[in-house]
């Protein structure tokens, strides 16, 4: 994308805008990358305030820009499918670590002069004295079957987090060409509701040539990220395929290649969206992020949830059941059954050229 900078005309020095993603895997540091430069193109200065790999992840694709060092509180998924137990016993030390980010974020604002706050989902990054913003394609959080009956209280707490902010940019679309669902677009939409389109940090569209058989893009929390790496691994051995795996570590770069497969922890934006439009195949979690992505790119995929994310497993099996794309639970999955039930489903056609996200910058010119 051209960073082209255009005088912002609503102050002769231009607004501070503080751009803060979830540290809970790469999906909301890769989906703001498009925001960031939105925003650099409309004449913002960009601070970014992330922790561990988003921070490294970031600085990578924007390595002249400002960072601050902002913490979270550190969520570690269970092996089994238990992981909204785990949630609801942690609740404690994430409502600790809401009220630390919403201290230390008064400390930044005043030593960086901040006036525009971007939190992607992050709940305490919220203040009364500059324009704040929240991100998120959940205006309704989905609990498993068996916590149904605490779906009211819940989401309570979600929207009353949510209303502390000015707008909530639902990276998504109104309506029936929705891509989340219910999670995006539920029975009740809070008066502070912006949709702003899809989010993706590719924009390429240079093809290049076909290296590989097999393309996995690992992300999320340990130990579930390499307990999948472990099982794509087994088979990817049994196959005859080329195969390459991206481990989703960003603050490694090493390479390195093991039987018929190549390993590489991360690549920047413009390599990866290259090599899934060049790789036949490519599996990866059903992070909501990542099927942005597919679905900017207009590329299949195969989806494998994370156990127990009740989010991943709902965007699994809604996106399945309207033909977009092949999903299979990660203890079911066998290269040779997914190889050919995944080419029976076709990515929707939309129009994913993201003006509503334009016209939301635009409008913070004038804040």
């Amino acid at each position: 994308m051209d960073l082209k900078i255009v005088k912002n005309l609503s102050d002769h020095n231009p607004k501070i805008v503080l751009v803060c993603p979830l540290d809970w895997g790469l999906g909301h540091a890769s989906r703001d990358v498009i925001i960031i430069k939105k925003l650099l193109s409309n004449g913002f200065k960009v601070i970014i305030g992330a922790d561990k790999a988003p921070l490294s992840f970031l600085r990578t694709e924007f390595p002249k820009l400002t960072f601050v060092k902002i913490p979270s509180v550190e969520i570690k998924y269970p092996k089994g499918k238990l992981m909204t137990l785990k949630m609801l016993f942690s609740i404690p030390q994430i409502l600790y670590s809401i009220q630390k980010e919403h201290q230390l974020l008064k400390r930044i604002i005043a030593s960086q002069n901040i006036d525009i706050v971007i939190s992607d989902n992050r709940f305490g990054l919220w203040n009364k004295k500059v324009y704040s913003i929240f991100i998120t394609h959940q205006l309704e959080i989905q609990l498993p079957k068996w916590m149904k009956f605490m779906n009211g209280f819940t989401n309570k707490i979600n929207h009353w987090f949510i209303d502390k902010y000015d707008v909530c940019w639902v990276p998504d679309f109104p309506g029936n060409k929705n891509i989340a669902g219910v999670l995006s677009w539920p029975l009740k939409i809070l008066k502070n509701t912006k949709y702003i389109g899809l989010l993706s940090r590719f924009d390429t569209n240079i093809l290049i040539e076909k290296k590989y058989d097999i393309l996995a893009v690992l992300s999320g929390p340990e130990p579930q990220r390499s307990i999948f790496e472990e099982i794509l691994i087994e088979e990817f051995k049994k196959s005859n395929k080329k195969a390459i795996i991206v481990l989703g570590k960003p603050d490694f770069s090493a390479t390195y290649t093991k039987n018929n497969i190549d390993f590489i922890n991360h690549l920047e934006s413009e390599q990866l969206g290259q090599l899934i439009l060049a790789t036949p195949m490519v599996i990866s979690r059903s992070g909501y992020s990542s099927i942005m992505d597919y679905i900017v790119l207009k590329k299949n995929a195969i989806l494998v949830p994370t156990p127990g994310q009740t989010e991943q497993e709902y965007l699994a099996d809604s996106l399945k059941a309207r033909g977009w794309f092949y999903s299979v639970k990660q203890n079911k999955f066998k290269l040779k059954n997914v190889s050919q039930k995944f080419r029976n489903f076709k990515v929707p056609e939309l129009n994913t050229q993201n003006s509503l996200l334009e016209n939301e910058i635009r409008k913070l010119l004038e804040i």
